[in-house]
């Protein structure tokens, strides 16, 4: 399943900006900060409270993001 209509309008791609990585609205925060911060075990409202310029739809969008992009990977166990 693909959600990328769920964050083609937050997620964007710039080649100057933070090496290329995704970023959240053209900000220097990246899908990868979110996804660290959320497996260090912040939760949606600490994030937002730490960064207000996020909205819980920008960190819906990161995670939707990165399931996409997982999904499309295979790993081979060794």
């Amino acid at each position: 399943m693909q959600y990328q209509e769920k964050y083609s309008n937050i997620i964007t791609i710039e080649p100057g900006k933070r090496g290329g990585k995704p970023c959240i609205r053209g900000m220097r925060i990246t899908v990868g900060d979110i996804l660290g911060w959320l497996g260090g075990g912040m939760t949606i409202e600490e994030i937002i409270e730490d960064f207000p310029e996020l909205t819980r739809e920008d960190i819906q969008a990161a995670l939707f993001f990165a399931a996409d992009r997982d999904n499309g990977t295979m790993l081979m166990a060794a």
